[in-house]
């Protein structure tokens, strides 16, 4: 390895490498290795309890609950009038655990039919409301 002098009369660049730093960042790095895989591999061993576990099969119930382009409620494909749904929505509230209304409205629906729907079912009482969406067709 060529070094830089005390005279100044050689201008030119030093060309080569210094190897030094990297001989020393990886011996730094080897002692790091060594000394910390025999930690991460220690292994502590435990008796541990035996559990069978059977997965549940019950699936939660829900109500479709669809609203056509003309305001016409259906109830799980049955058309229904105000005074039914308010008492079928409180019947659905009161029960443990309680149903998810999935409310499907046409697009051509007005909004204020939709919000209405929605109200009923909050004044009954229903907690789990979700919206049905046909995605777009390519």
């Amino acid at each position: 390895m060529a070094f830089g002098s005390l005279d100044d009369s050689n201008d030119e660049v030093m060309s080569e490498i210094n190897m030094t730093p990297l001989v020393d960042v990886m011996l730094v790095l080897l002692i790091i290795f060594i000394i910390t895989v025999p930690v991460i591999s220690h292994q502590v061993k435990l008796d541990l309890p035996r559990a069978a576990n059977q997965p549940q099969e019950l699936k939660p119930e829900h109500i479709s609950l669809s609203i056509d382009a003309t305001g016409q409620r259906f109830w799980n494909g049955k058309p229904v009038d105000e005074a039914t749904l308010q008492s079928q929505l409180a019947e659905a509230a009161h029960k443990t655990p309680q149903p998810e209304l999935h409310l499907a409205a046409d697009r051509e629906v007005r909004y204020e039919a939709v919000a209405q729907t929605m109200a009923a079912a909050q004044r009954a009482g229903m907690t789990k409301i979700g919206f049905v969406t046909d995605p777009k067709q390519p």
